[in-house]
């Protein structure tokens, strides 16, 4: 089942096009998501759309958590020794943006960061590692933008703002149940920029896996239906590689993972 925003109604995406969800669904979503599934094996009507139509998939998250330095060459490529625990900050919900926009670029370094995005179906507190799966009702591919002055900028260093610009939370195209992945623990993640491939590795090299890092957060926090985990980026960000290499007006960014999808994003430059 793969669920989306689609100008502002709740589809159903398929191979023939786009199924409104019943009425009953909407703002419903999670609560009934395992009736959402039985329902999308029969579902009828499929129309044409516009992939230019759809919007994040999770329009209003409550919460937006982050991961940094979970690859261990994107550690190695950034300086620093593989963490112990993973590195937590947030993206403020503010910033999320469809699949298929186009992003406008703040004064500064702009840099990518494909990233597996983890959805939280249901409330979870506490949640044993081995069960770290359970809370998780879909996966969508995700951009971790980042405007490198202001992340870096300070000692130490504050992340959140420099990665909350409006445009720099792109995820979708859709919410992909989890029945539909194959395996979930070990997806091909690949980031073009230009034609270029400029990341590509798997999340099965992740250091903290899905399962860890939701039992991690839950033991902070009560994970809502709905929240956001960006799970981590690995090597190939542009900050890092020689010389530098940041977004600009000119290119177009494709985000692919193997089994959830594709998202495409074009840039312009903003006037102050």
């Amino acid at each position: 089942m793969r669920i989306a925003q689609l100008a502002g109604r709740t589809v159903l995406l398929t191979n023939e096009g786009a199924i409104d969800i019943p009425a009953s669904f909407e703002g419903h979503v999670f609560e009934r998501w395992d009736e959402l599934l039985d329902w999308s094996t029969t579902a009828e009507g499929a129309r044409p759309y516009d992939e230019s139509d759809l919007e994040a998939p999770v329009p209003a998250p409550r919460q937006v958590f982050a991961v940094a330095l979970n690859y261990r060459p994107h550690t190695a490529e950034a300086g620093y020794e593989e963490p112990e625990a993973p590195l937590v900050f947030t993206k403020f919900p503010t910033c999320l943006t469809g699949p298929y926009t186009t992003v406008d670029l703040p004064p500064g370094h702009v840099d990518w960061e494909l990233e597996l995005v983890a959805v939280i179906g249901r409330e979870a507190r506490r949640v044993p590692v081995e069960k770290g799966w359970e809370p998780v009702a879909a996966l969508t591919v995700g951009q971790d933008l980042s405007e490198r002055i202001a992340q870096l900028d300070g000692r130490p260093a504050q992340f959140s703002l420099g990665k909350s610009h409006p445009g720099f939370g792109p995820v979708g195209p859709a919410l992909v149940s989890l029945d539909e992945i194959p395996d979930p623990d070990d997806l091909e993640l690949t980031c073009e920029l230009g034609g270029e491939v400029v990341q590509h590795d798997r999340t099965g090299n992740m250091i903290f896996p899905v399962p860890r890092l939701v039992s991690y957060l839950s033991e902070f926090c009560t994970l809502l239906p709905g929240d956001l985990i960006f799970t981590g980026t690995p090597a190939g960000v542009g900050n890092r590689r020689v010389p530098k290499r940041f977004l600009t007006p000119d290119d177009e960014l494709v985000s692919r993972i193997g089994s959830v999808g594709e998202m495409r994003h074009r840039f312009r430059r903003t006037t102050p």
